[in-house]
Parts: structure tokens; C-alpha cells; sequence
């Protein structure tokens, strides 16, 4: 393995942040184009949603897979052949004659999105020392958030000027750019130890993860009004039932796709659990929130993306402020009183209503944006801090399946108590008034938000259990590190 002093840990940073920002602004880009593809292909609301919803799919589906990905190839060769499986789909997409085209496009770059953020996250961590690892992963967090918020705003000048299929056409130079500059600059860096494949796990997670996002995806996207599928239940008993299985499976195997055993490592644990439930929140409220923005409070959709950029905006500049207030003051001081601030502004929303300033809701947004960059990265980084190295690839699979699964489920619950807590407001009334629906949407988002307070809650005390994951080098002139206990016996003064 490369020590960790003797490579350019700034060049292969460049090449590794170029390509995640390419790929992860790719996310958003489409969201203001949607309505334009419809009427270019003729197609409706629910199948253009596939641009989205699809893409999502993909990224559940083969980020489980990357743990074993990254142990099969090398580092540069991973990184160009997933950027340039990204690149192929931009062309596909940019240069589409019919909507299946398109959406064949879209699907290539999912898969090169869905296993780029695994590899950047797995470099990253074995090329800086965990005392520094709260910053950089901060620089990757800010991408990860600034990243989706420029999506929309980009995406509707570039449409505006240029016209739809430059949201693809545009990316491509970039992408060969990070292409060239990782072919000249990054390093490898790993193991190349090509373990075994069991296809009977690749099958089990690959469903199972597909059919709960799907359920959980179609279930938050539901028009208002339609009649609930019973279907999407058994579709996520199922899917449940095959990542139980595929979870059994790993154990049994000598080399598992996904070593659960990090979840031994209480830092991991508490970190994963605090992460997920963080995705929940902030997914949610970014679906929720623009439409209580565009419904009682009367905005329009421009001037509800404006209102929520300066959060968005703030969230991803201050990740690698964060990172390095992490670094300096452990875990405890930065993701308790971020939790508690979190849950301060859970509780302000479930007292919400159309009367309240705009002002007052930029401000509230952003105070909620930056709890989330003191929680979010912080927590996923001590927990991987406390694995050794061998686990890394395993780590940060799990931390990015878990994601979209999250956010998923965030947006399903929240979307389906607003909606259901509307529902039963309105309850009796034949015609309502435009202010009895705004009142009763109103206390639909109160009903989702005590849900969302319950949630914060059970991060809180998670954040409590958290300790400094001290590392030590096993020897000298090795950089091989192992955590100094798997239950927390370690410092807890930070």
C-alpha cells in the first residue's frame, strides 16, 4: 500500500472533487427541465418523473456493489472508468431522438454517479490522517451540498439560453476535462485483492434495494387525492425481506460484499443511525418546505428556489468550516449542540403558518442548513475514523446505500402525514375555501414535523453515546490503523 506522505494528496483531491462535482450537480440538473421534456416528448407528469425517480433507483442499486467494485480495480482505473461511463451517458442523453433514449442516458450516469462517490469517499479516508480527515471530508460535503443547489438555477438559464439538451451537452467537456486530469495526476492508491463475487448477494441486494426505494419513491410522489396501492406495501415487505436475506448471507460468507461487522464499532453505529435520520429531515424538508412555500404562503416556484438558495448555499460552504471545527473539538461538541438546534427548528416547524415573514423563513432555513453541516459529515466521519482500513470500502458502501434509502423514506413519511393530516382537516367539507386549504395543509406539515422532532430526538440521544474515534498506527512506518476499541472505551472528552 502507498504511504500516505509519499503521494500528491492535493493533486489526487482536484481530480477526485472535479469529478464528484460534475456528477452530483447532475442530480439536480434536470428538476426545472422536467416540464419541457414532457411537452418535447409528449409525455406525462409520472413518466417524465422516471428522470428522477430512476436515477435514484440506479444509485441505490449499485452503491452496495462498490465495496467490492473498489477492491477489483485500481484507484485511477476506477475513476476514469466510472467518469467515463458518466460521460457516456451525458452523450446518450444530450444526443436522445426519443424519451427512452433520454432515460437510458440518464440511467448510464447514475451508475457512474452511484459508484464515483463511494471511490471519492474510500480515497480520501486512506490518503489523510484522520486529525485532518473532518476538513477534507468537509471540502467533499461542500460538494455534495453546493453541488444540488446550483442544479436548479444553472439548469434554468442553461435551458433558457441554450435549450434542453445542453444540461447534458455542456457537462460533457468538463467531464473528459476530470477525465485527462485524473488519467495525469491521481495516483493509486488500496489493494487490488479481487475477492470472490457471489451473485446470489449481488441479486438480493439489487432487488431488495430497488424495491424499497421504488415503494418508498412512489408512495411520497403520489398525486394528491389518488387511491393508495396496497401493492407498494408487499413490494417493500419484499424488498425487506431480501436485504434481510442478503444481510444473513454476508455473515456466512468468507469474503461478504458488505461487512456488517462495522456496525460492532459503536462510533459507526451511532454515526450511521445519526446520518440517516439527518438525510431524513433534509430531504424532506426539501420537498416539504417548497411546497408549503408555493401553497399558504402563496410564492412562485422561482421566487420559493430563492428562498431556500441562501440555506442551500450556506449548507455547502459551511462543510469544510465544519470539518475543521470537527478535527479541533472531537464529535460531541459539534454534533450534540447541532441536534439540539435541529430539533429547535423541527419544533418551530410544526408550529408553522401562512402569516409568517419571509424573512423569518430564510433565516430559519439557513439556521437548519447549518445544524445539518454541523451534524451530517461530522458524525459520518468520526464513525469511519474508528474502522480500520481493511473496512473503509465496506464503510462508506453502507453510509451511501443508506442515503438514498433515507431519503426515500424521509420524503414518503413526511409527504404521506402532510397529506393524510390535510385530508383529515378537510374532512366533511364539500367545497372548501382556498384559506380552509391552506389552513388544513398547514396542519398537515404540523402533524409531519412532530413526526420529524420525534426522529431528531432519537439523534440526540444517539449524539450523546458518541466518543472521539481515536486511531493508532500499528507500527512504524505502517499506515495501517486500528481503532482503539470496538466499544467506546476510548477518550471521551471531545
Amino acid at each position: 500500500m502507498i504511504e500516505k506522505q509519499s503521494v500528491n494528496r492535493k493533486m489526487i483531491t482536484i481530480s477526485l472533487l472535479i469529478g464528484a462535482f460534475f456528477a452530483i450537480l447532475n442530480e439536480t440538473l434536470l428538476n426545472i427541465a422536467l416540464v419541457e421534456l414532457m411537452d418535447v416528448f409528449n409525455i406525462s407528469a409520472p413518466t417524465v418523473q422516471w428522470m428522477a425517480t430512476g436515477f435514484m433507483l440506479v444509485m441505490g442499486v449499485v452503491m452496495p456493489l462498490s465495496a467490492l467494485i473498489i477492491q477489483w480495480f485500481t484507484t485511477r482505473q476506477l475513476f476514469i472508468g466510472v467518469l467515463s461511463i458518466f460521460t457516456l451517458g451525458t452523450l446518450i442523453a444530450g444526443l436522445s431522438v426519443n424519451f427512452p433514449m433520454l432515460l437510458t442516458g440518464r440511467m448510464i450516469q447514475a451508475v457512474g454517479t452511484g459508484l464515483l462517490i463511494p471511490v471519492v469517499m474510500n480515497t480520501m479516508l486512506l490518503i489523510y490522517e484522520p486529525s485532518v480527515r473532518g476538513r477534507v471530508m468537509g471540502f467533499f460535503g461542500m460538494v455534495i451540498m453546493f453541488a444540488p443547489a446550483l442544479g436548479p438555477t444553472l439548469s434554468g438559464v442553461i435551458v433558457d439560453l441554450f435549450g434542453w439538451r445542453y444540461l447534458f451537452l455542456l457537462v460533457v467537456p468538463f467531464t473528459l476535462f476530470a477525465i485527462y486530469f485524473g488519467y495525469r495526476f491521481l495516483e493509486n492508491v488500496g489493494e487490488v485483492t479481487k475477492p470472490k463475487i457471489d451473485w446470489l448477494s449481488v441479486g438480493l441486494s439489487s432487488f431488495g434495494i430497488f424495491l424499497i426505494i421504488f415503494s418508498f419513491s412512489s408512495i411520497g410522489n403520489q398525486q394528491e387525492g389518488a387511491s393508495f396501492n396496497p401493492w407498494f406495501i408487499a413490494y417493500i415487505i419484499l424488498g425487506l425481506v431480501m436485504l434481510a436475506l442478503f444481510v444473513i448471507r454476508q455473515f456466512k460468507l468468507d469474503v461478504p460484499i458488505l461487512d456488517f461487522s462495522v456496525f460492532k464499532y459503536k462510533n459507526y453505529k451511532y454515526g450511521t443511525i445519526i446520518f440517516i435520520i439527518v438525510v431524513m429531515a433534509m430531504m424532506a424538508s426539501e420537498i416539504v418546505m417548497p411546497m408549503y412555500l408555493q401553497g399558504p404562503m402563496e410564492f412562485s416556484a422561482k421566487i420559493a428556489g430563492i428562498i431556500l438558495l441562501p440555506g442551500a448555499l450556506l449548507n455547502g460552504l459551511m462543510s469544510p468550516v465544519m470539518g475543521g471545527i470537527f478535527d479541533k473539538l472531537g464529535p460531541r461538541k459539534m454534533i450534540i449542540p447541532g441536534t439540539i438546534v435541529l430539533l429547535l427548528v423541527m419544533f418551530f416547524y410544526s408550529t408553522i403558518h401562512p402569516g409568517i415573514s419571509m424573512w423569518v423563513f430564510i433565516l430559519v432555513y439557513m439556521v437548519l442548513m447549518l445544524a445539518i453541516s454541523a451534524t451530517l459529515m461530522p458524525a459520518n466521519t468520526n464513525g469511519m475514523n474508528e474502522l480500520p482500513e481493511s473496512m473503509y470500502p465496506h464503510g462508506t458502501a453502507i453510509i451511501n446505500t443508506m442515503q438514498p434509502i433515507a431519503g426515500a423514506l424521509g420524503v414518503s413519511i413526511f409527504v404521506t402525514i402532510m397529506t393524510k393530516g390535510k385530508e383529515r382537516a378537510l374532512e366533511g367539507i364539500a367545497s372548501p375555501t382556498t384559506e380552509q386549504v391552506h389552513m388544513a395543509m398547514t396542519e398537515g406539515i404540523h402533524y409531519s414535523y412532530y413526526f420529524g422532532m420525534a426522529l431528531v430526538f432519537i439523534a440526540l440521544l444517539c449524539s450523546l453515546r458518541l466518543t472521539r474515534a481515536t486511531v493508532y498506527q500499528s507500527g512504524a512506518g505502517n499506515t495501517s490503523m486500528e481503532t482503539t476499541s470496538m466499544n467506546g472505551t476510548n477518550d471521551t472528552s471531545s
